[in-house]
């Protein structure tokens, strides 16, 4: 379905009935990330799926470097827009980073908080994050400069591969990208007073372990399920498992 948010075409799925789910994808992910899972709680819940801006699905770019906040305000306004008052927010990486935020700054009002694999702790990459912005500024600088410039497409992918993967896939939301792997949301996390669950794989690479176990550390009402020799996509490689567990937390 179509409707129009903060100016933009938005892409959205709602289905079944119950109390309300919103799901936000991780980054550069559509709304059918969720499919599997969404078909398994849709008989007890209406299930909200949301593509956000810019990241591939039907939903249009933002007109602007959007930070995680203008994501969250994004989402305030979808939930206007649609009538949800009352709703489950539930996000995986990026959208677990945008729900901590929306909700810390009361910017989102769910009942109660999932994050699946979030994102967020940027503490332990910061030195690096800002070394690696150096450095794609001066290589894209170089990529104009013979004989870099007969050489530009492969140097321009060995250095997006420096920059991890997220970066290379960015493509015209690089500096959204960047603007959001600045933001450390530990403090925001401290902010957070309902009920969380936080699921998390043991081999996540991504957003690895240490960070679900400190947001659990931080968020007052939260606790945190782990699913041993699992990555950064429990939602898809354990539905029926990460479907319990979130059935469990709701009763």
């Amino acid at each position: 379905m179509k409707i129009i948010v903060s100016g933009l075409a938005t892409e959205y799925t709602d289905e079944g009935e119950g109390p309300a789910l919103l799901f936000l994808p991780g980054w550069m992910n559509t709304l059918h990330t969720f499919d599997e899972l969404a078909l398994l709680l849709a008989s007890k819940y209406r299930i909200i799926r949301l593509d956000f801006p810019g990241f591939g699905g039907g939903t249009e770019f933002p007109p602007l470097d959007w930070h995680v906040g203008d994501y969250a305000s994004f989402v305030r306004n979808f939930t206007a827009k649609i009538g949800l008052t009352s709703y489950v927010l539930v996000g995986h990486s990026f959208g677990g980073r945008v729900a901590i935020k929306g909700v810390a700054q009361g910017i989102l009002r769910p009942s109660r908080l999932i994050l699946v694999a979030s994102a967020g702790v940027a503490m332990h990459r910061t030195s690096r994050n800002h070394f690696l912005t150096l450095i794609a500024k001066v290589g894209k600088g170089l990529m104009h400069i013979p004989p870099f410039f007969i050489w530009r497409g492969y140097l321009r992918k060995k250095l997006y591969e420096r920059l991890g993967s997220d970066y290379l896939a960015a493509g015209a939301l690089s500096r959204i990208y960047l603007n959001t792997i600045k933001e450390d949301l530990t403090e925001y996390a401290r902010k957070i007073s309902i009920p969380t669950l936080l699921i998390w794989g043991s081999e996540d690479n991504m957003t690895p372990l240490k960070d679900g176990k400190l947001f659990a550390e931080l968020i007052p009402d939260s606790k945190i399920e782990i699913f041993t020799g699992i990555g950064h996509s429990p939602h898809r490689d354990c539905p029926h498992e990460v479907s319990r567990l979130i059935t469990e937390f709701l009763a």
